[in-house]
């Protein structure tokens, strides 16, 4: 199991310190909890089991034109 380091501000660490205790686990797990939620690559399982479920939902049938849009805003440069 490899190791790292975060340095973090006062309030981030008390933040995490509390949020750890709450759950029940380490400072250590709970921020490896939060990066795999955060940072995998797949729909949650509730997402995916909303697939289909909605039969009224409104899809636009092929060759039919859609809604008239309003125009863009103008763009701010940089």
């Amino acid at each position: 199991m490899s190791q790292i380091t975060l340095y973090l501000d006062d309030a981030t660490q008390a933040l995490v310190e509390q949020a750890a205790q709450a759950n029940g686990v380490s400072k250590s797990r709970w921020v490896a909890d939060i990066i795999r939620k955060h940072a995998g690559h797949e729909w949650p399982q509730n997402v995916l089991a909303l697939a289909g479920q909605f039969a009224d939902f409104p899809l636009r049938e092929e060759g039919q034109k859609a809604h008239a849009q309003p125009a863009d805003v103008p763009r701010v440069g940089f």
